[in-house]
This record gives C-alpha cells, structure tokens and sequence, in this order.
C-alpha cells in the first residue's frame, strides 16, 4: 500500500498568516489568521504586516497540524508561497518554512501565489470530490494586485493571454472605495452597497485596450473627477448615492473584464471558464459569471468564498501536484515579489 503524502501549506504574501493540511491532496485543515491593524491606515502596512505574520505563523501552523489529527512527525513536505508579494511578509512564510523542513528532514517546495489561486478550483475536501475543471480551461485571475486571463493547459503550464497594464480590479475598487471615504478594504464595502443601488445610475469611462489586455487607470480617473464635481454641486451627493454609485462602479468594472473574456473564449474556442483570485468574492462577478453560462453555453467554475482570498490550501494542493512529480527546491531559494507566472 502506498504511504500517504501529508502536505503542509503555508501562505504569507500580504496580509493574511495561513496553514492548511492536505492528505493525498485532500484538504484536511485550513486555518487563517487576519491582521485588522491596516484598516486605520487605509492600505497594507508592509512593515506592520511582517511583524504580524512573525506573531501569528507559528500559532496557525500549530491549529492547522492539530486540526489535521496529525503530528508534525507524518508531514511528507512543506509547500510555501515564495512569490509573488511583499517581501516582508514573504520572508517570514519562507524563512519558517526553511527551518521547520530542515528540522523535520523532510523536503520544501515553492509555489507561485497566482498559480496557488488559480488552481484553488483542485482543492478537494473528500474523496469524491470532482468538481474540479477539465484541462485546458480559462481562467480570470482577479484580485488586489492581479487581474489577468489565464490558459491553464496543465497545473505547471499556464499561459497569460491578457492582463491588466497599471492597477488591478481589485486596487481600483479600493481606490474608488477611498475616494467615497468608505473605508479599507474596499471590495466588500462596495460590494455590499451595490446590492442596494442601480447600477444604471452612473456612467464611468471605459477604457479601450486592444487585445485581451485590462487597463483601469482611466476609470479610476474618471471616477475621482465625477466624484469632485458631484460633491462641489451638492456637499452630501456621496452619502446620498452611495449605493447607486458603488452600483454603477461595480457593474462598469464587472463589464470591462467580462468583455476581455469573451473575447478570449471566441479566441481559444474553450467554453470552461474559471475565476480566481479576491474579486472572485464580489457578487456582481459571480452574477455575470452565471449569466454567460446561460447566454452563452459556458460551463463555470466559482471557488467557495473561503478559497477566493489569500489561503493556505491553495498551496498546498501546488504543493502536492508538484511532490507527485518530483519537484521540490533548494534550501537557498530566494523569495520574489515581482509578478509572474515563471
């Protein structure tokens, strides 16, 4: 009988101290610590962060050994994520990891953030559990620092075919977020008045980028001028519309990146359709994923919202694709912030 792999998953790229567990690629425990220090800050502190994840690592890998009903003793390997993100924050993910399979004698291998959510829709919680997309599919990559249209033709082969040239959906919604003085983060703010508001109320500027690229400079822009001039004509405008304009905003940023990917399915002829990443959390994007599978045949795939933000299990199951084939790295291996998919 063959021995059972035992991966440790270990998340540490911006914000959030992550550890999960997987056995044979099943998910066993997953456990998150978030630092509600940067909201008084309006932004991610990298330097507040880092000394958080030195305070919390330890603890959530400890939760998510015990959760597993293991002992660190039966963990096969450790998967961590060596870029991209903060380099403080990394560091402090890479460097326990270090010393905790070095202690262990057991072997350590580096996962790319982006290729962790993406394959976040591999994540089993049983045995039969197959609700996993068949190879090749699309995926939209969408988060804070991300947003991108992914060919992923195997778990270590994925193709960018567009991504954005300045911010990511998920900074602009921040920053728009902002400028309303609603608070950080974001997404869930303006994802929540949205429910309330008509997404028809408002218009904001489109920007037209050729190809599968994402531009949101421009709607940024456009936002925080329309805001300037709404509020000199009446003082209150932003507390009276709030829902209406995080609506509208929703909805314009929700069409950008819906248009991308259509183009992108008409393109490669592929029909599954993943999302991934933070921004996979907001309900208009769920909504529009649904409506082109009706509209137009797609067959799609939505992570469960515990998937969607920075978590461990997604490492871990890279991790454990990547132990079945041999790959592990060097004890030397550097941590990365840059983005990229190599």
């Amino acid at each position: 009988m063959a021995k059972e792999i035992y991966i440790l998953g270990i998340e540490s790229s911006c914000d959030d101290t992550s550890a999960a567990v997987l056995k044979d690629g099943v998910l066993l425990s997953n456990v998150t610590a978030s630092q509600a220090v940067h909201e008084a800050y309006g932004g991610v502190v990298p330097e507040l962060a880092s000394r958080a994840h030195q305070q919390n690592v330890v603890p959530v890998v400890d939760q998510a050994i015990k959760k597993a009903g293991i002992t660190k003793e039966q963990l096969t390997a450790i998967a961590f994520t060596r870029g991209p993100g903060l380099m403080g924050s990394l560091l402090v993910g890479v460097s326990f990891a270090k010393g905790f399979a070095r202690s262990l004698g057991i072997p350590l291998i580096d996962v790319n953030h982006l290729q962790g959510h993406v394959m976040a829709h591999f994540i089993k919680e049983s045995d039969d559990d197959n609700t996993q997309p068949p190879l090749p599919f699309l995926c939209l990559l969408v988060s804070g620092g991300n947003s991108q249209i992914v060919k992923v033709n195997a778990y270590n082969d994925m193709e960018v075919l567009g991504q954005t040239i300045d911010d990511a959906a998920g900074e602009a919604i921040d920053k728009c977020s902002k400028v309303m003085g609603l608070g950080y983060p974001g997404g869930p703010i303006i994802d929540r008045l949205a429910r309330q508001g008509n997404p028809k109320a408002y218009q904001f500027a489109e920007p037209q980028i050729p190809g599968l690229d994402y531009s949101f400079s421009g709607l940024k822009t456009s936002f925080l001028y329309n805001m300037r001039k709404w509020v000199e004509e009446d003082p209150d405008f932003i507390e009276h519309h709030k829902e209406d304009i995080a609506a509208s905003l929703e909805w314009t940023i929700v069409d950008i990146l819906m248009k991308k990917l259509r183009l992108a399915v008409k393109q490669t002829g592929i029909k599954h359709v993943a999302v991934a990443g933070g921004v996979s959390a907001n309900n208009g994007l769920r909504n529009a994923f649904h409506d082109h599978a009706k509209r137009y045949g797609w067959t799609i795939y939505i992570p469960k919202f515990s998937y969607t933000t920075d978590n461990a299990a997604m490492i871990g199951i890279v991790g454990y694709y990547k132990y079945l084939d041999g790959v592990t790295c060097p004890i030397d291996a550097p941590a990365f912030s840059k983005v990229t998919f190599k």
